[in-house]
């Protein structure tokens, strides 16, 4: 296998994926657009180091960024050149465990999304299992033991070179504020190996699922059980719980987990309501859950921030970014309902942003008489003492900044991306 590992192919389309996916430097400094000529000159050391078992992997960069709940995540960024042979080891590994996943693991898996997950939480809910055993493993990238999942590993791997670099890319220590930290246990997340090894770990949960014949839906380490009665939840609640501690020593974060309906369920951002629909009793349909309508929204509202220094054209080229990337996601959900009021709102925040940029008087004046305003009202308008904010909402600009106008700017609406 190491062979297949470091072979020119696999290291070429390693090198490409670890480009394409850009990201930081690592301990080292070195930047994805260094990779090239690095390779170039040292490719043929490093492989045959590989090879010889005597490769030194470099500690990874722990870096903690935000999470939308306000809390903090460490990110594990490995050098550029540990990512390479990260990623070439994904390829080889890949294919290898992949005949061995189950039909209802969705997460970092070919052909595979977030869409088929949630689609099967729908079907599962409209089918009659709607008591849901929602399990949260606690803190899972930083709680996986190394000695359970490189077991799971060289049953189907007995090349020791190979097993060796993937022991080294486990046990790499981790850099946080100018420490050194040893690690036992955990896959650090920014590693191109940790969705791979998640679901090798956790591939035995979906098997224990199978043989016991329950519906369940797993997205990297989110996953949930629905069965039929509450009863039949507890029982299958306590028994996984001692499946997850005792096989995978694995801990569940308690708060929480629990039992729960669709309406109090969420899964991949996305939530549960009644349909409401005449022969539909007790169906359910797909949302946005409410803090991602919060989220999409507090973004927005960054984008068209007046003091932001940016053209109008490239406020517009973000916005577009942001909406067509959201709505693609959101888009099996019943969403197109709030887009009126978001998109008002969107449009005299644009609106606000041209008024403030006009900024003087005499120009605001210049501005509103091209715009078909007589030059009384334009005077009049030009020297408002309204906040900018109630000038957007006003007619003076609403009926000249149109959306006619707007799309002529690259503006697109949101019904217009949703209907796409």
């Amino acid at each position: 296998m190491i062979k297949r590992l470091t072979s020119k192919k696999n290291l070429n389309d390693a090198y490409l994926q670890v480009f394409r996916n850009k990201g930081g430097a690592g301990v080292d400094g070195v930047s994805v657009m260094e990779l090239k000529s690095l390779l170039r000159t040292h490719a043929k050391r490093y492989t045959q180091q590989i090879e010889r078992e005597s490769y030194q992997v470099s500690p990874i960069l722990g870096i903690e960024i935000p999470k939308s709940n306000g809390k903090k995540r460490m990110l594990g960024i490995p050098t550029v050149v540990d990512r390479v042979f990260q990623q070439a080891l994904h390829q080889v590994l890949q294919p290898i465990f992949e005949t061995d996943f189950q039909k209802h693991s969705y997460g970092f898996r070919p052909q595979r999304n977030a869409h088929q997950a949630v689609a099967q939480s729908l079907k599962n809910i409209n089918s009659g299992y709607q008591c849901i055993v929602d399990i949260d493993l606690k803190s899972f990238f930083d709680e996986v033991e190394h000695y359970v999942l490189l077991e799971l590993i060289y049953k189907k791997v007995k090349c020791r070179p190979t097993m060796k670099l993937l022991r080294s890319f486990l046990r790499a220590p981790i850099l946080i504020s100018g420490k050194l930290h040893k690690r036992k246990k955990g896959v650090p997340q920014g590693s191109p190996l940790s969705p791979l090894l998640s679901n090798i770990l956790l591939n035995e949960l979906d098997k224990e699922l199978e043989k016991r014949g329950h519906r369940y839906v797993r997205y990297a380490d989110d996953f949930s059980i629905y069965v039929r009665s509450k009863k039949s939840a507890k029982r299958v609640g306590n028994s996984i719980y001692k499946f997850l501690r005792d096989k995978l020593r694995l801990p569940i974060n308690r708060k929480k987990s629990g039992i729960r309906k669709p309406l109090d369920f969420q899964v991949l951002g996305f939530g549960f309501v009644p349909t409401y629909k005449k022969g539909e009793k007790g169906k359910y349909q797909l949302v946005a859950e409410p803090s991602k309508w919060k989220e999409f929204k507090t973004k927005l509202k960054y984008l068209t921030k007046k003091t932001i220094p940016a053209s109008f054209e490239e406020r517009i080229s973000s916005i577009n970014l942001l909406v067509r990337g959201w709505i693609n996601y959101f888009k099996p959900a019943s969403i197109q309902a709030k887009f009126k009021k978001l998109e008002e709102w969107l449009r005299n925040r644009l609106r606000y942003c041209i008024w403030h940029h006009w900024k003087k008087p005499e120009r605001k004046r210049k501005n509103l008489i091209r715009l078909g305003i007589d030059q009384d009202q334009a005077y009049a308008w030009s020297r408002t003492r309204m906040g900018g904010w109630a000038v957007a909402q006003s007619p003076i600009l609403r009926t000249t900044i149109t959306v006619k106008r707007l799309k002529r700017k690259g503006y697109v609406s949101l019904l217009e991306y949703y209907k796409r």
